[in-house]
C-alpha cells in the first residue's frame, strides 16, 4: 500500500530524514515503488476544483494556508491575492488550465512558442517547439473532503493528458529491481544505528541547517567537520556518520535509474542530470537530489 505524503509544502532528503531516529528510510530504499522526475520549475501551481464550493480554482502553496488562504476563482481573485510574475502566472493558468474535479500539483516551466525553458536553475531543451500556451510539470494529487487545508497528498503516478492549451511535461524513469548491495548497506547502516543516541526534534532545525549550509559552501563533511558538528550541536557523533552513510546509500541509487533522455537539462550552458527524482513506497515520500550540484547552484542563483 501506498504511503500517502503530506501536503506537498516539503520532500525530505533521505539522509535528513534518520538523524532523530526514524529509520523508515532504510526499509524505503529497497521496496517497490513509483519513481518520478523533480522538475526544476516554479512556481508550484495547484489547481482543481474546491470542496468548499465545488467552483474551479488556480493559485500556490498558498491555498493550503491555515490563514492568510489564497484560492483564486477568477482574475479579480489573483489579483488581490498576488502580485508580480506570480499573477501574470496564474491569469495564464486560470485561462489555460483545463477544468478537472480532481485538484493537482505542478512545477510552471514557462510559456510556449519557443523549445527551450529555465524557470530556476535549470533549462530544459525540448526537441521541438511547444505550441501550447502553458508548460506544467504535475506530479502530486490530492483528496480533499470539505476543505483543501484538510487536503491529503499522493504521488500522482498516472500521466494528465495534455490539450492545445496546456503541455504536460513527465518524463518517463524506472528504477532496477536489482538493489542487492543496496540492501546490504541498509543492513549495515542498522547496525551503525544501534550505536547512535540520536537528535531530539528540537535539535533537528539547526542541525539540518548546518548540514545544509556546509553542502552549499563546498565543506568536506569529514570525521573532523562530522565531529565539529556534533560538538557544536550536543549530539552524537555517530548520528552525522551514519547521516554521511545513508547519503552515500543515496548516491548509490542513481546509476540504478533510468530516464527518456528526450527533454536534454544544462546549467550555465553545461549538460546535466534532471534535479533529481521522487520516490513513494509504503515506507514514505523522499527526493533522490545530488545536494552537492543543485544545493549550491541555487544558492549562488539566489546570492546573484
Amino acid at each position: 500500500m501506498m504511503k500517502v505524503m503530506v501536503k506537498n509544502t516539503h520532500i525530505e532528503h533521505p539522509e535528513d530524514s534518520i538523524l532523530n531516529g526514524d529509520l523508515s528510510v532504510l526499509n524505503w530504499f529497497t521496496a517497490d515503488s513509483h519513481i518520478s522526475v523533480k522538475i526544476d520549475g516554479s512556481p508550484a501551481i495547484v489547481w482543481g476544483t474546491n470542496p468548499a464550493n465545488n467552483k474551479f480554482f488556480v493559485g500556490t502553496k498558498s491555498v493550503f494556508n491555515k490563514k492568510l488562504i489564497k484560492i483564486n476563482h477568477n482574475h479579480t481573485d489573483i489579483d488581490r491575492n498576488h502580485q508580480g510574475k506570480v499573477a501574470d502566472i496564474l491569469h495564464l493558468c486560470l485561462d489555460n488550465l483545463p477544468d478537472t474535479v480532481n485538484i493537482y500539483q505542478g512545477d510552471f516551466l514557462g510559456t510556449g512558442g519557443t523549445n527551450s525553458f529555465n524557470p530556476n536553475t535549470i533549462r530544459y531543451d525540448f526537441p521541438d517547439k511547444v505550441h501550447q500556451e502553458i508548460v506544467i510539470a504535475p506530479h502530486t494529487y490530492y483528496i480533499a473532503d470539505k476543505d483543501l487545508r484538510d487536503a491529503v497528498a499522493y504521488p500522482l503516478q498516472f500521466n494528465l493528458e495534455s490539450d492545445d492549451d496546456v503541455l504536460f511535461v513527465q518524463p518517463e524513469v524506472t528504477i532496477s529491481d536489482e538493489r542487492d548491495s543496496i540492501i546490504e548497506r541498509c543492513q549495515f547502516a542498522r547496525q551503525i544505528a544501534t550505536l547512535c543516541e540520536f537528535a531530539s526534534d528540537k535539535q533537528l532545525p539547526r542541525i539540518k541547517k548546518q548540514l545544509n549550509t556546509c553542502i552549499r559552501e563546498d565543506v568536506e563533511l569529514d570525521d573532523i567537520t562530522l565531529e565539529a558538528l556534533a560538538i557544536d550541536n550536543n549530539i552524537d557523533v555517530n548520528v552525522l556518520r551514519l547521516w554521511q552513510l545513508v547519503r552515500s546509500i543515496k548516491w548509490d541509487m542513481f546509476p540504478l535509474i533510468e530516464r527518456d533522455a528526450e527533454i536534454e537539462c544544462y546549467i550555465n550552458d553545461e549538460e546535466c542530470d534532471h534535479e533529481g527524482y521522487v520516490m513513494s513506497n509504503e515506507f514514505g515520500t523522499f527526493k533522490i537530489v545530488d545536494r552537492d550540484i543543485f544545493s549550491k547552484h541555487n544558492f549562488l542563483k539566489v546570492r546573484d
